[in-house]
């Protein structure tokens, strides 16, 4: 998700469908606000109760509903485990990977759905909720997610470099500092 280099991979790191990065290899504070928006917007439409995006790494991006009751950080953990299960049973099956997988509960039920390349898309909803709607909102919810971590920030010329507090620093400034 992140482009460790974003100097010199940026334009191919968005070619590719990965995060929007800034200097610090973290996303955006605008590319977070934008998800968050994004799964309000979901998470109403769908009439879920919660709705998450994690990356495949397991870590929490964003989140939308309340969300006191559950450990976050134990259901994006195990959540990208689940994906990691599914890419391998999907392998042997002759499939690259399966794009959803859904979880039947007897309160609760779980759409767990990619999002680009390294993001996962978890909505957890009622039985007041069918999914059907879900699977539609899910659909054009990932299109908008992906199209927000990949954009280039309004105002910003992706020509431009990066700047970082060690932007300006050369080589020769670093052999100085072992003279």
């Amino acid at each position: 998700m992140v482009c460790y280099n974003p100097l010199t991979m940026r334009d191919q790191c968005r070619k590719e469908g990965r995060v929007a990065v800034d200097d610090q290899n973290f996303l955006t504070p605008n590319v977070l606000a934008g998800i968050e928006e994004e799964l309000r917007r979901f998470r109403q439409s769908a009439k879920a109760s919660n709705a998450f995006l994690i990356g495949r790494n397991g870590q929490l991006i964003g989140q939308a509903g309340d969300s006191n009751t559950l450990d976050t950080t134990a259901l994006a953990a195990l959540t990208a485990s689940n994906i990691a299960a599914s890419k391998a049973i999907a392998e042997l099956l002759g499939e690259n990977e399966f794009s959803g997988v859904f979880h039947e509960g007897e309160q609760d039920h779980l759409h767990i759905s990619l999002v680009g390349p390294e993001a996962i898309l978890v909505v957890v909803f009622d039985g007041q909720t069918s999914m059907g709607l879900v699977r539609l909102r899910v659909r054009k919810t990932g299109q908008n997610l992906v199209r927000i971590m990949t954009e280039t920030p309004a105002g910003s010329d992706a020509d431009d470099a990066i700047l970082s507090p060690f932007a300006e620093i050369t080589e020769e400034d670093i052999d100085q500092l072992f003279r």
